[in-house]
Formats: structure tokens, sequence, C-alpha cells
């Protein structure tokens, strides 16, 4: 009798164990099947979400020239990373953040304007850090905190305990451009015009112990996506000697702590490309049912402006083509570079503003592409 019950014991724990192992097996062949899906973005797919921003027309003249020649900083020039966002309040006058350079290193400044075409009253946003610390060699801000992220919403400053908030990329040794490793910080303010650092250490570097093989000599410039209670801060960085950068991400639930993605870099250079050197500064917005990101690429001769997608954030698809290439402009704002891009959406005339980073035969300034024409704009 005993003999029959273990036997039947065994008996059923094996089918309960063959059971489970069917669901685990069949569980797992489901999330291998979504997440295949959520990456696989498809051709023809890629061609329709990318059409709306194809087509630019080109304003003729630099919205920020090489030299802004802002009262007391006059030694900053060449702006770039611009960043267009609103504060609460004031639904008539957008605000631009971008950095410029002295010789020494960056700082970030603010500019206004009521017509997204005429920027006054420059003014210093966040200076270079206190010596001997991760910031000392400037501060690039504009990953700011959006009350949305939505491709046609306002760029509106979310507050979170009572301040707004943005990441920033850094250097810690003044003296030349970019100087590695680089970091990332982050800080806040009380109006949206002046920022202060946020904690004492960094919150992305080279020096952590997951440090990835691709971004191991140098961290730049973050973007940052509130979702669903998460916090994505979209970032790209460099391996040497061959001097790769691609675009990495890390996550956090309080902007104070992150954590890598273990599939870093989300976004990656593809040889022959226009991406081929660089997938760098990415930009990243809600599309309707999927995400849209802006990166620059460097390949073929130039620095591209260029698009992907994703259904979940973490899996994205680029486009092969460039939506805007350098050397474009028939002014030769941009015949080296088109990069850096700030996308803002104007619902009075339905009109998309794409604000970037033009280096050619005006050098290092601020140019504007629309998706319709404006008044004097070249076609």
């Amino acid at each position: 009798m005993n003999m029959k019950i273990k036997l039947a014991a065994c008996i059923l724990f094996g089918a309960v164990y063959f059971c489970a192992f069917v669901v685990a097996a069949a569980s797992k062949d489901r999330t291998d099947k979504e997440t295949k899906n959520a990456s696989t973005i498809d051709q023809a797919t890629l061609e329709a979400w990318s059409a709306p921003f194809r087509g630019w027309h080109y304003y003729p003249d630099p919205i920020i020239p090489e030299d802004l020649k802002i009262p007391g900083n006059e030694a900053f020039h060449s702006f770039d990373v611009p960043t267009v966002y609103q504060i609460p309040g004031q639904p008539e006058k957008w605000f631009m953040s971008l950095i410029g350079f002295n010789g020494q290193g960056y700082n970030s400044f603010v500019v206004e304007s009521t017509d997204l075409l005429n920027w006054t009253n420059p003014r210093l946003a966040m200076g270079f850090g206190r010596e001997g610390e991760f910031d000392f060699g400037g501060r690039v801000i504009g990953a700011y905190l959006y009350n949305s992220y939505d491709i046609k919403a306002p760029r509106v400053l979310k507050k979170r305990d009572g301040k707004f908030w943005t990441l920033y990329g850094s250097y810690a040794r003044q003296g030349s451009y970019e100087i590695d490793p680089g970091y990332e910080g982050v800080a806040s303010s009380v109006d949206g015009l002046s920022w202060l650092r946020a904690k004492e250490k960094y919150i992305l570097s080279v020096h952590e112990p997951e440090v990835g093989e691709w971004e191991k000599d140098c961290i730049y410039q973050p973007w940052l996506v509130e979702y669903k209670g998460k916090f994505y801060n979209f970032y790209n960085a460099k391996r040497m000697p061959e001097w790769i950068e691609q675009l990495g991400l890390t996550t956090s639930t309080d902007l104070m702590n992150w954590e890598r993605y273990k599939e870093n870099p989300i976004v990656r250079v593809r040889k022959g490309g226009y991406d081929d050197k660089f997938c760098s500064d990415g930009k990243v917005f809600r599309d309707g049912d999927h995400w849209v990101m802006f990166y620059f690429g460097v390949g073929r001769d130039g620095a591209h402006i260029m698009v992907a997608f994703s259904r979940d954030l973490q899996h994205w698809t680029s486009h092969p083509d460039p939506l805007y290439k350098a050397g474009g402009h028939p002014g030769g704002l941009d015949k080296q570079y088109a990069h850096k891009i700030s996308l803002v959406y104007n619902p009075s005339n339905n009109i998309f503003y794409l604000y970037y980073c033009a280096v050619g035969n005006k050098g290092r300034c601020i140019g504007l592409l629309t998706s319709k024409a404006l008044p004097g704009s070249l076609p």
C-alpha cells in the first residue's frame, strides 16, 4: 500500500513539474515574442513614422550667432546644444538654454522669445562648478523634466518637490574643449532660469563598476523622460581609440540614483551608414502609440540629423537615412555639421520648429528649420 501511495505521489509530482515546465516555457516564448515585436519595426513603418519630420524649410540666418556678446560673459562664443522650454504661467514666452565656450570650458546660458524667431535677454543659467569637483570644467543643462513629452505638447517645465529639474553634462577639468572622461549631474531651479547642483556627487560616470566597454572613455549629454512613474536618461558615451559614440539608457525612480540598462547601447553605430561613427545627443518624445528619438549621426563626411523609433523606450530601430543632411542649407550655414536638435511645435501656426547646432560658413551657431515656410524662409 505504501509503495502504491509513493508511486502515485511520484506520478503526481512529475505531472505537476511537467505542467509547470510547459507553462514557464510558454510564458518565456510569449515574452520573447513580445520583446521581438516591440523591438522589430519594419521599413514601411519607419517611412510612415518619419514622414512628418522631413521636407524642412530653411531660416536664412542664424537664430543665435556664433558670437552673442552676452553682458558680463563676452568671452563665451560658439553656441551649441539648444533646448527650448516654457515656464508655467508664461504661455506667451519661450526660453532657450544653450552653451558657450570661452577657451577654458562651458557655461550654460538662457535667452527668451515671444515668437520663436527673435531671441533676446541672454544671461547666465549655470556656470563652472567648484575647483576639484566633477563639474569644474563646465555644465551643460537642457535635459529638463517636462509636464509632457508628447511630440506636440508645450515644453513646459514640471515641478517636483517645489522645484524645476534638469540633468546636465559636465567636465572635471578646464583648459580645452570637452576634456575626458565627462560626467552627469542633476540640478534644480526655483525660477526655471538659474540652476544649482542638487546632488553633491555625480549621477553617471565612467567610474561605476558596471560601466560598459562601449562607454568606458567619456560620458556626454543626458536627455530626461518621465513615463509611468519612472525616469529615463538617454545619454551618449565614447569608446576609444576608435572614438565611437553610441547611445545608452539608465533609469531611476527619484532622479538621484540611477541604474544602467543591461542591454546598452540601445542605439548603435552602423558601418558605412550616416551614423558610422557617432549616435549622439538623443532627444525622445511620444508620438501617438510610439516613441521617436532625434539624434545626430556622424558618417559619410558629416554630422546629420537622424531618427530612431521605439514602442517601449528600450528597443530602438533607426531609419537608415537622415531626416536632414549636413550641407543642406543654401546659405552654407551647416556645410560641415547639422546636429544637437531641439524640436518645438507651435499650435498657433501648426509648425514644427527644429533648432540645431549648425557649423559652416558662419561658425558654430544655432540654426532653424521649420516644417512649413515662414516669411523669408528659403525653399
